[in-house]
């Protein structure tokens, strides 16, 4: 059973990766690099700092950066174990698919979608009661996860994984965060 979802899991990813065209290859390779995401971050930790002032809104900060180092190594620690070979690397169907990026270290899990999706999720549980429309910040993971298939760089299921992955994560780190902040702050 495992091999026939490894299998399927490999044709969605052809599928997928084959939709794209040259027209459209700067796109996303631009929306795969974190650093073109920059206006995104600052506008948020502008948020942050206008919403919590700077003794607590530089806690938030900090507590981000904690983040982001923790899930990068979070998933590393999962790509190391599991070994999984990106599809580009794959020689059974690196030929088949378009290729963009040629990242040598494993696939599985996304560490784009892991990491993106747990800040996105940590900042909606931040900033949900002051911003109505913080929600929207759900289509920067979606967008920087499907990159990743786009360039064929990863599996379907490391994306969805790396996902699920994201949200526990962020949902874990909050309750976490709430009980700090309340010890400190209150």
């Amino acid at each position: 059973m495992f091999d026939s979802i490894i299998q399927k899991d490999k044709e969605l990813l052809i599928f997928l990766n084959n939709l794209g065209s040259e027209q459209w290859d700067s796109f996303w390779l631009i929306i795969t690099n974190q650093f073109n995401w920059t206006p995104l971050f600052l506008f948020i930790i502008y948020l942050i700092f206008k919403s919590f002032g700077w003794k607590k809104g530089g806690f938030i900060i900090v507590s981000l950066i904690i983040l982001v180092a923790f899930s990068d190594q979070f998933v590393n620690l999962i790509k190391d174990s599991m070994e999984r070979l990106r599809p580009n690397n794959d020689p059974e169907i690196q030929h088949l698919l378009r290729h963009l990026k040629n990242p040598q270290s494993f696939s599985f899990i996304s560490g784009h979608a892991t990491t993106s999706t747990f800040f996105s999720i940590f900042i909606i549980f931040l900033l949900r009661e002051k911003y109505k429309y913080i929600y929207l910040i759900l289509f920067f993971p979606l967008l920087f996860a499907y990159s990743r298939l786009y360039l064929g760089v990863h599996f379907p299921l490391d994306i969805s994984l790396g996902i699920l992955t994201g949200i526990l994560l962020a949902n874990g780190y909050y309750f976490l965060f709430k009980k700090i902040v309340k010890k400190l702050f209150v």
